[in-house]
This record gives structure tokens, sequence and C-alpha cells, in this order.
């Protein structure tokens, strides 16, 4: 699904003056950092929309050839920039008029109220409480263009709740976007299992893990301590069988919730590599090239390691690298088999966190070929 910026023009973009119509080229001057946080917001996965009420656009009182040439003076300019819209929903009534389409009404926006939209984790962006208000009517979240002392006086209880983020400076908007775009959720049912997996690779997160095999779930709780991210894992699988449906369909979903949220992968550092650990030598080497690749040397002394049987590791670290589609290469060697492979895990781990980390001022695709 996709994910939309519902982004305001007046006072956002662009200064609002006193009469609240930008009528005029003189009248036309850009919000202190628009430009350069618009560029950088236009670097990630989030689809942008501009969507601006004109109060009576096209009658007397505002006619038309007063709006187009600021308007599209301003187009040209953030064009210039980097910075293109995707649609445009411009309003033309009045207030008074009550129309279901202007702001915040969502009229004009019912093609974004389906599932091939992700609301949830859209954003209104504006500078009035009827931005934040078109959030809430949309289902998705604001961020207010404000001091946040200034928008504590502006916004009521229910506005106040979908509030993701008030700020005066759009350097700050910008960042939070490329910082929490990173999230997926992975919902995998069938007749052996049913597994709801929540993987934030920035963290900040519940961090719950559960699959009816305790010693499993001891090793899956390794990965949000060392590699730094939130994962939310609840699997209920047919264990009266035998473990391997739950194993290799957790690890199924789990890849798909990583590459999910590593989305367009630009600014990651792609790579990732893991030296010795503890007594037990565990190295693992990882690339988020896109081609699949998987070596396992980690040969086991024991046939069980608590509840879990020991040949299934391979099987669920080969099946969480075809959903990654990543290469992955792990080798270890140890005496104690529980040292073993929780020094996998832990290898894993650490080596996920290099691959995944990301400069959010630096959003260039990590591949010299342009794609990955």
């Amino acid at each position: 699904m996709k994910k939309v910026l519902f982004i305001d023009r007046d006072g956002t973009i662009i200064k609002e003056p006193a009469d609240e119509q930008i009528d005029s080229l003189e009248k036309l001057e850009f919000v202190p950092g628009a430009i350069s946080g618009l560029r950088s917001v236009m670097q990630t996965d989030y689809l942008p929309l501009l969507v601006s009420n004109q109060d009576g656009l096209g009658t007397e009182s505002f006619p038309e050839d007063t709006f187009w040439p600021a308007h599209n003076k301003m187009l040209q300019t953030l064009k210039g920039e980097g910075v293109t819209f995707a649609r445009e929903y411009i309003d033309r009534t009045f207030p008074a008029d009550n129309a279901p389409t202007r702001k915040p009404g969502t009229a004009m926006l019912t093609e974004y109220m389906t599932d091939d939209y992700d609301l949830k984790h859209s954003y209104v962006i504006g500078d009035r409480a009827t931005d934040v208000q078109l959030a809430v009517n949309m289902g998705c979240r604001a961020i207010l263009l404000q001091k946040p002392e200034v928008a504590a006086t502006m916004l009521n209880t229910v506005q106040q709740h979908v509030l993701a983020l008030a700020t005066d400076d759009w350097a700050d908007i910008a960042e939070f976007l490329r910082r929490t775009e990173r999230r997926a959720e992975v919902k995998r049912a069938t007749a052996e299992t049913d597994i709801h997996v929540i993987v934030d690779l920035d963290g900040g997160g519940d961090t719950l893990v559960n699959t009816g095999l305790h010693f499993f779930d001891h090793m899956l709780s390794q990965l949000p301590h060392h590699a730094g991210i939130s994962l939310y894992c609840v699997c209920k699988g047919d264990l009266e069988v035998d473990e391997h449906h739950t194993m290799e369909d957790v690890a199924i979903a789990l890849g798909e919730a990583l590459r999910t949220a590593l989305g367009s992968k630009r600014g990651i550092d792609r790579y990732g590599f893991v030296l010795p650990m503890d007594e037990c030598d565990a190295m693992v080497t990882l690339d988020f090239g896109g081609r699949i690749d998987f070596q396992w040397d980690v040969p086991f002394t024991r046939e069980y390691v608590g509840d879990t049987p020991t040949e299934m590791f391979k099987h669920v670290f080969q099946s969480l690298c075809a959903a990654m589609q990543c290469n992955l290469h792990i080798k270890a060697r140890g005496e104690n088999n529980h040292h073993l492979i929780e020094g996998v895990f832990k290898a894993f781990a650490r080596a996920l966190r290099q691959a995944i980390h990301r400069n959010v001022f630096s959003y260039e695709l990590p591949s010299s070929k342009g794609t990955l």
C-alpha cells in the first residue's frame, strides 16, 4: 500500500499574506526552509499531493488570472529544485458554503480512502487546525507547521491525538518523515500457522516475541536488542505436528517485514559483517543488494537445544534470506550448542544493524548500478 503526504500550500509552502490571497507575483514568498525540506521529502516513498483551499477562486473576489501566475511560478520554482506533486487538489468554495470538498472535508480525496493506500502511516502537513482536522477525517496523522506551544493552544483533544509532530522548522519535518517510514506489518495465515509480525527498523515500538517455542523465542529476542529494531512477532502454529511449520513460516514473515520496511533502500549502508563473539566464532556477512545467495556452515553436536531442533536453524536463516532477498553467509564454530546458535543470532543482528543503518541527509542508493 502507498503512503501519502497531503500537503497544504498557503502558510506551509508559501507565506500567507494578511488578506489571505496570493493574487500577484509580488506576494509570492516561500516559507523559510520549505524548498529544501520538500526536496528532501521527495526522496522518500511517500506520494506527495498538494491540497489547498482557495476561497472563491474564479469569482469576482478572486479572479482566475490573478491566481495562476503566482501559483505556476511557485510550481516552476519547486520543479527546478526537484519538487513535484503527483496531483493538485484545489477547492474554490467559500467557508460559508460548507462544501464537502473544502478542507477539512474529504470529498476531493476519496480515491485515497481505499485499501490501495496506507492512510494509517500517511500524513497531512499544514499550518492550521483545519489541516489537522483533515488528518482526523482521513484517518491519518498530522504534522503542524507551528511551534509546539502554539499548537497546544490551537487543537482540540481529538486533533491532538493524531498530531505526530509540531514544529516551525521544515528541516524537522524532513528528518521526521525520513526516520519514521521504515516500519512494516505482515500477517500470514495458512492451514498450519497464523503469524503477526511488526518491524520498526528505527526502534521506538513494543517488543514481544511468542512463537510457542521457548528457545526459538529466546533467539528471536536477540534481534531487537542487538539490531536496534523493534519486533512484535506472535505465531500460533501446529506444534502438535512438529516445529517445522512454525519456524519456517516465522522466518518467511519476518523476512518479508524486514524487506518491506527497508523500502527503497536509499541511504542505507547495505552491507553488514560481524566477526568473533563470546567464546564462539560466529561470522555473518550480509548484503541487501537484491540478489539471493545463502551459505551455511554451522555444525551442531546436539539434536535439540531446549525445545528447538538444531537442524531447523539452517532452514530458518535460509527462509529469512529468501524473503529478505539478500546475500546471507553464516559460519560459526563452538563447543556449546546453546552459545553457538545464540552467537549466530547475535552476529546476524549486529550485521543487520550495520546494513540497515541510514544517513537521513544522504539519500543515495547504495549501488553504482543505480538500482537494487
